[in-house]
């Protein structure tokens, strides 16, 4: 007697899953990516303010540094997330089951914006 096979989710769903795992990644390097320029920036008018003869730049008026490096790390923790979100709904979709979860995608919005927002109000008091 043949035992019904186990639903295991059918291939588009796991393609899919993928896809969005991806696409996430893209995200995680862009963010990273942002970060590592804005520090690399800050370090570029550092050396062009010496180069220039305007001596030492006031380190107490620079946080595009700590932006950057604060990109950088979340960006590390958006890739660490999204691979958790990936095996949840993998393990998910094997059980024959899909519960939709926005929650990395409204996390990551509202720091993005808050990030934003900082640049923004940085870079109009650094005028």
């Amino acid at each position: 007697m043949m035992e019904k096979a186990e639903y295991k989710g059918n291939a588009g769903d796991h393609l899919a899953n993928e896809r969005t795992f991806l696409a996430w990644i893209r995200t995680s390097i862009g963010v990273m990516a942002f970060g590592f320029v804005v520090v690399k920036f800050s370090l570029f008018l550092k050396q062009i303010s010496i180069i220039l003869g305007k001596g030492e730049v006031d380190q107490s008026k620079g946080y595009s540094s700590v932006a950057g490096i604060v990109l950088v790390i979340v960006g590390v923790i958006v890739s660490l997330l999204s691979y958790i979100k990936y095996k949840k709904t993998e393990k998910q979709l094997d059980a024959g089951y899909y519960k939709h979860s926005s929650l990395l995608i409204t996390i990551l919005t509202a720091f993005i914006f808050l990030v934003s927002v900082f640049l923004i109000i940085y870079l109009i008091r650094s005028i």
